[in-house]
């Protein structure tokens, strides 16, 4: 991946709308270029996909938390695992290192919402112990990584 290609990246995660002919304006390269050097970037697998980001407050979502848990034994984690894929509300869920197992990110309405989640959670088969942690604010939120 050369300059060019970076430049491509980075006027698509500003918009994945942009057509090629403003992409090849902005980066002076041909269309027929820019259309190729995107070709393979897609088929490399760099592109992982095209999305939009909608605002959670506008759609109703106004509590974000983090929650850590532990299992009493690592099987149990497999069972979860489907549990999480089904639950809308968890956003992010990570098998970690340290005194907890996963670490969850959560997306709901307001606390009665979050309680019915947490709710739901904690009776999974052998959690043993979990953390919730409940956002305040944002300070930085960057759905891809950033390039240099």
């Amino acid at each position: 991946m050369d300059d060019i290609d970076k430049q491509i990246l980075k006027n698509l995660q500003q918009n994945a709308r942009i057509t090629i002919s403003d992409l090849s304006s902005e980066i002076s390269l041909s269309m027929p270029a820019i259309s190729e050097r995107l070709k393979k970037l897609e088929a490399s697998g760099v592109i992982k996909q095209y999305t939009v980001i909608l605002e959670p407050t506008l759609l109703n979502k106004h509590l974000m938390a983090l929650m850590l848990l532990r299992f009493d034994k690592p099987c149990n984690g497999d069972t979860f695992s489907e549990f999480v894929k089904n639950e809308s509300e968890i956003k992010e869920c990570f098998y970690i290192t340290g005194d907890y197992d996963y670490s969850l990110k959560i997306l709901t309405e307001n606390t009665r919402t979050l309680e019915l989640l947490l709710t739901r959670i904690k009776n999974q088969p052998g959690i043993v112990k979990t953390q919730t942690i409940v956002i305040l604010s944002t300070i930085t939120d960057s759905p891809s990584i950033i390039l240099d």
